[in-house]
């Protein structure tokens, strides 16, 4: 059979197969986040999450929007940006509110007080969206103003991937710095590698600037590592001291 016969069955198919990659774009970078919510709220304890990591996403997809009314890409990108920013600040919510509850007279931290040692570890969601909303204004106002220097717009490109790239070092770090990886969601980092994976491949496939390639790359390379610890440190677990205080208000990075 001719292959123009077929192109009733084929069009339709590829049509099919575009928006459901789109769709997969837009909200597949949530989907990890699932499990770690459920958890959290389960157990009342969000120890185990960074809530760095929430603003390492924040920034990036800010930065991701700001990039695009320079230079045009993919419209699934754009809302994989918007949707992101909305669930993390629902995770930064949930994190806010369990971790305040679990805490037994501590000093209330606000992010009016301006204070860098007690930075992203304020006492209400509130004081979260002020910052978000502050970081908005002066990165938006700034782009405003350079918005016509190609090498401005670049450069922003490329700091919102790279800093998207960070995602999981926080993480890294946080169970680095404890040799455990206890409270993290295993599920959660296995669908990071998948999304990233094949957020990777979408970028390749449909010609993204080339930032968007080599920072998702190393953003693979991130989620393996993390993968690594876990294996790691449930081989090899560390032997807590039987003398050694375990307050339950501790915070994770």
């Amino acid at each position: 059979m001719d292959v123009r016969g077929l192109d009733w069955l084929l069009v339709p198919l590829h049509q099919l197969v575009s928006w459901a990659a789109a769709g997969a774009m837009v909200f597949g970078g949530v989907v990890p986040y699932i499990p770690q919510y459920r958890d959290i709220r389960r157990t009342q304890n969000a120890e185990g999450f960074s809530t760095y990591v929430c603003l390492v996403l924040l920034v990036a997809n800010i930065l991701r929007i700001l990039f695009w009314f320079g230079r045009h890409f993919e419209s699934p990108l754009l809302w994989q940006s918007v949707v992101m920013i909305v669930t993390m600040l629902l995770m930064l919510k949930l994190c806010t509110e369990v971790r305040v509850g679990n805490e037994l007279n501590v000093k209330r931290r606000f992010f009016a007080d301006f204070d860098p040692h007690h930075f992203w570890h304020w006492s209400s969601f509130a004081d979260y969206l002020q910052c978000v909303l502050a970081f908005v204004g002066v990165a938006g106002y700034v782009t405003y103003l350079s918005i016509d220097s190609a090498l401005f717009v670049e450069t922003l490109g490329f700091l919102a991937v790279l800093t998207e790239a960070m995602l999981g070092v926080p993480q890294l770090y946080r169970n680095h710095r404890h040799r455990s990886t206890e409270g993290m969601s295993i599920k959660m980092v296995l669908m990071w590698t998948s999304g990233d994976t094949f957020k990777t491949a979408y970028f390749l496939l449909t010609g993204a600037p080339l930032q968007f390639s080599v920072c998702g790359l190393l953003q693979v390379l991130v989620d393996l590592a993390i993968l690594a610890q876990a294996y790691a440190f449930a081989r090899h677990p560390l032997r807590p001291s039987p003398h050694a205080a375990h307050p339950t208000s501790a915070k994770a990075l």
